[in-house]
């Protein structure tokens, strides 16, 4: 099966979480979204708003980071903070699951949180997508492996390797590892440090259903330069 451009730019959530970010850099970002057939905007919870005027009657998302990009807010604060994004127009929250609770053994108290989050963001608008953002590169498989149950238990729709903003990215061996984790029926994101064609095809084929990347433009453009689109599978 061949991968067209417009195919790959619909799992591709077009993100910009840098701190320095400006509403001028997330209108650009929209466009780019609408231009190029994104799947949404990743973006800092501040700026929903204006995304959701760049983006009023076009079918991309908004998706807004939660907890980020640490994890280690205070259980009742992810919540509001969950609630309010939806409250402003995102369709999906990607939230940072506390790393210290799940390497500390407070497991019960991880999967907690994260059932608050899913509550609280599922009250204000049903079927609004929760991923859970395991940063991968700060635990170990074991961890992994619990984080996804606990991510799943508590109601998630994805499980997401990685911010982008600790020591490493998306690695193919933790999407395999998410992949056989959470089984079939969970989406799979990878994200960070994905800037190219060959590393975005190596995470679908390891079983990723969404990407996360800054680089969302240039790897489309990377495709469209292909004289057959790459086969995936």
């Amino acid at each position: 099966m061949k991968i067209l451009p417009v195919e790959l730019a619909g799992v591709i959530d077009h993100t910009l979480l840098r701190p320095e970010a400006t509403s001028h850099d997330i209108i650009d970002l929209c466009q780019e979204a609408c231009e190029f057939g994104f799947k949404s905007v990743c973006i800092n919870p501040c700026y929903i708003n204006l995304a959701r005027q760049e983006l009023e009657n076009t079918p991309v998302g908004i998706c807004a980071v939660i907890g980020f990009p640490l994890g280690a807010n205070d259980p009742a604060v992810k919540e509001a903070e969950a609630a309010a994004a939806v409250s402003s127009g995102a369709s999906e929250v990607d939230v940072v699951t506390n790393i210290g609770f799940l390497k500390s053994g407070l497991i019960r108290q991880a999967q907690e949180e994260l059932e608050g989050v899913v509550r609280a963001v599922r009250h204000e608008r049903s079927g609004t997508i929760v991923k859970v953002i395991l940063e991968t590169c700060l635990l170990t498989n074991e961890e992994k492996v619990i984080a996804c149950r606990i991510a799943v238990a508590a109601g998630a729709d994805f499980v997401k390797t990685s911010t982008g903003f600790s020591k490493e990215g998306a690695l193919v061996a933790d999407v395999k590892l998410l992949r056989q984790s959470v089984g079939p029926n969970i989406g799979v994101k990878a994200s960070g440090g994905i800037r190219d064609l060959a590393k975005t095809l190596s995470m679908l084929e390891a079983g990723a259903n969404r990407i996360g990347s800054s680089s969302g433009v240039a790897i489309i453009n990377e495709l469209k330069t292909k004289t057959n689109y790459f086969e995936l599978g």
